[in-house]
């Protein structure tokens, strides 16, 4: 085949501005393919090749070998998952053969683990016999904890998953079928909450008896859409009792009695539409013909039934989605599988019943009407997402897709006896999911559960701003407290309007105004601050009515909130300044700015990323003393590296010697934390390179690293943010007396919510 063809029927596949040239180097760059196979455990001394195969690994044989269950506990069963195909329906592309499917599969592995955390293994079956492909999965159990069967035609499809869920005690999933009709459920049912219709009043005519089609039928049927209220079409029309020609098995189920005969027919009056079909198989006049406020699913690949542009053309009261990320509700697929199958991974579930599959269906749903988070936002170059018409279903980055999906379906599982290990404590559960794609969830569980124990207020100074009011939303939405927003009133409600958030119920907006006599015993105690530094009476006026930061620090500072959150508007050094009019520094400690980089390898706290340019050696001892602190109430055992660009004296210059005299003021301190340096990053983090060293007082990799200056944390933290692979929270302003906060003026709203909890548990410390 001519290049230029090969390119034109992949672009055509997916729909993706591409060209063939820019696919192919992406897939050959470096190492071929988009997979690899990574150990888990350490492997480089002869002790861990000892323990991880020959001797050693003849004690979980045996173990697995006595009781069969273990093998989830000695192996990776558990979250490993088959992508099996033998190349017959590739989306697209048709039946190109097992090999040529090989890149798909691939492709479907990578993300289930990018969304997931689901270890995906590609198998391409070189054959089109079901009798031996059902014999060669079958065969499989043993290795894997579920089976997801990929791009293989009709109806042998149907005949493989159901014989195969027969034999295998795992789930097997054919997600062509049930993935799209699972998210075609979600979306349905907010469209039809949207026009007013339930699915037991709804009209639905499903174009397309393929697997994803008759999947469709059957999961709605199951969720309560009647049986008459579903009309069935393929290449020859309606589906119909009685008829003949071109029917099976899985069609007859879903013969309708109806006079209907053409797809044309069975839409007029429809009130929605489902399209698995192929391109233009949806007319204009077929739309008129529809009931009000038509639902048209035209989820033909790569092309739809009919573009919205014209479905809109003709009826523009229409609710449109369609399979490409091109057009608003993308049905999706990647919105579903890697979350059923995390569900019921994690409960052992034995199979995907309909229960699991209805489950994932209303949370989907329901995760569309929730507020969308920054993330979503910057995915979609900063295009704001509400429910409605254009947002039915979330977007694959939605973050918090890992938590909702297979929660929900966990607890299906576990509910309709599925689950061999069933679930608990949802909850429990729910930050589990949270920790495995997000590092940093892990690490802030400890200090969000503190809060939620003891909710506080927490002001947000700029509170007309867009991300202050998304970052209060939040906050009262997980409970942590009562946020309070310092603004106008009237410009933060055509904020709330335009951001499309229904409600700030819960929520204080406030301002020197509104404050009453607060405000005025604020100034009061202002002027008895400031009147020796230069300050009028009537500049505290003027401060406490104009300044945002000053007002919000007065309230902090005369116990009317817990904490406040305020830098997305000014730089840190000007929002400090006016933070010090209010809040005096921590008796004995120095103010810095801690950085905490979390990736799945290390978490480490840089000290210090904000405030000292230059550090004395006990200017250092302080920060390593407060930063070690601060570690331990994150949940971490303190170990401290003083950094230089020297090592243990090599090479021995005289920059590095306040480095040193630095851990000679430690050692006249009595800390219960383990210290040492001066010595580069890379010994500080490798336990490798720290055995060159055996006088070293660490015991492993630090986690308190110590900067020589300003400039050195600065950009080492600039620098690991935007390298990306690893999340940044802070920094974090440490050594004042209230717990006041300054975040970057690019802040996200997870970041502003983690500091602003790392905050609060401050305050409550400090009560």
């Amino acid at each position: 085949m001519a290049a230029q063809e090969t390119e034109a029927r992949a672009r055509s596949s997916y729909g993706e501005p591409t060209t063939g040239e820019e696919a192919l180097e992406l897939h050959a760059r470096g190492r071929p393919g988009k997979l690899e196979i990574a150990p888990t455990k350490p492997l480089t001394t002869s002790r861990d090749l000892s323990l991880a195969y020959s001797p050693g690994v003849a004690v979980p044989c045996l173990a697995i070998a006595d009781d069969p269950v273990k093998a989830y506990a000695y192996t990776a069963k558990g979250n490993l998952v088959a992508v099996v195909s033998n190349g017959t329906a590739v989306l697209g592309l048709g039946n190109i053969g097992a090999r040529a499917a090989k890149p798909v599969m691939e492709g479907k592995a990578v993300l289930f683990k990018r969304f997931a955390d689901i270890d995906g293994f590609d198998l391409e079956l070189d054959s089109t016999d079901v009798d031996e492909i059902v014999n060669a999965v079958r065969l499989l159990g043993p290795t894997f904890g579920g089976i997801n069967l990929e791009d293989i035609r009709a109806p042998e499809c149907f005949v493989i998953e159901g014989r195969l869920r027969e034999l295998m005690d795992i789930p097997v999933f054919h997600d062509d079928q049930h993935g799209t009709a699972i998210i075609a459920a979600a979306g349905l049912i907010n469209a039809l909450d949207l026009t007013g219709r339930t699915l037991k009043s709804a009209r639905l005519v499903i174009n397309g008896a393929g697997s994803a089609g008759i999947a469709c039928a059957e999961l709605l049927k199951s969720m309560g859409m009647p049986h008459g209220n579903v009309i069935l079409c393929d290449t020859k029309g309606v589906v119909f009792r009685g008829r003949e020609a071109g029917m099976n098995q899985w069609k007859s189920a879903h013969a309708a009695e109806t006079d209907a005969r053409t797809l044309a027919d069975a839409m007029r009056g429809a009130d929605a539409v489902f399209g698995l079909s192929v391109k233009g198989a949806f007319t204009r006049d077929m739309l008129r013909s529809m009931a009000k406020d038509p639902i048209v699913f035209a989820m033909a690949n790569p092309d739809p039934e009919i573009t919205p542009e014209e479905a809109h053309e003709v009826r523009p009261d229409a609710i449109v989605a369609t399979g490409r990320s091109d057009y608003p509700n993308q049905i999706n697929n990647v919105l579903g599988f890697p979350y059923i199958f995390r569900g019921a991974l994690d409960v052992r579930a034995s199979t995907i019943n309909d229960a699991m599959k209805i489950a994932a269906a209303y949370a989907l749903a329901d995760l569309a009407r929730e507020e969308v988070p920054d993330e979503v936002s910057a995915a979609y170059r900063g295009r704001r997402l509400r429910f409605g018409r254009d947002y039915l279903i979330p977007t694959p980055f939605d973050p918090r897709l890992v938590t909702h999906v297979p929660l929900a379906v966990a607890k299906a599982a576990t509910e309709s006896g599925v689950a061999r290990v069933p679930l608990a404590s949802p909850e429990r559960y729910r930050d589990e999911l949270r920790s495995r794609l997000d590092p940093t969830a892990g690490q802030m569980q400890l200090i969000i559960d503190r809060v939620k124990a003891a909710p506080k207020q927490v002001v947000f100074a700029e509170g007309e701003e867009e991300k202050a009011i998304a970052a209060a939303v939040a906050w009262r939405n997980q409970g942590l407290g009562t946020p309070i927003l310092v603004g106008r009133e009237e410009v933060v409600a055509e904020t709330v309007r335009g951001m499309g958030i229904a409600s700030l119920e819960g929520i204080e907006v406030t301002n020197a105004r509104l404050a009453g006599d607060r405000t005025g015993g604020y100034i009061d105690r202002l002027y008895g601050r400031q009147q020796r530094n230069g300050l009028l009476y009537r500049d505290c006026q003027r401060l406490v009515h104009q300044d945002r930061n000053v007002f919000a620090a007065c309230m902090v500072e005369g116990g009317h909130a817990a904490t406040l959150i305020t830098g997305l508007t000014r730089r840190f050094g000007t929002v400090l300044s006016d933070l010090r009019l209010v809040v005096d520094p921590t008796p004995g400690e120095r103010m810095c700015g801690v950085t905490i980089v979390v990736s799945k390898a290390h978490t480490v706290f840089i000290a210090d990323t904000l405030v000292h340019e230059t550090l004395d050696a006990e200017a250092c001892a302080d920060i390593a003393v407060q930063t070690a602190a601060f570690a331990r109430r994150m949940g971490f055992t303190p170990r401290v590296a003083f950094l230089s660009f020297a090592t243990f004296g090599n090479p021995r210059v005289s920059r590095a010697a306040r480095v040193r005299d630095a851990v000679a003021a430690m050692d006249r301190r009595a800390v219960d934390f383990e210290y040492d340096g001066e010595m580069s990053a890379d010994v500080a983090l490798d336990p490798d390179l720290m055995r060159l060293y055996p006088f070293c007082r660490l015991k492993g990799p630090a986690n308190v690293l110590v900067m020589p200056a300003l400039h050195a944390a600065h950009i080492s933290s600039k620098l690991i943010l935007q390298m990306g692979g690893h999340t940044v929270i802070g920094p974090v302003l440490l050594g004042l007396a209230k717990p006041v906060q300054v975040v970057a003026m690019n802040a996200t709203v997870s970041n502003m919510l983690n500091v602003a909890s790392i905050a609060a548990d401050a305050a409550e410390t400090a009560g």
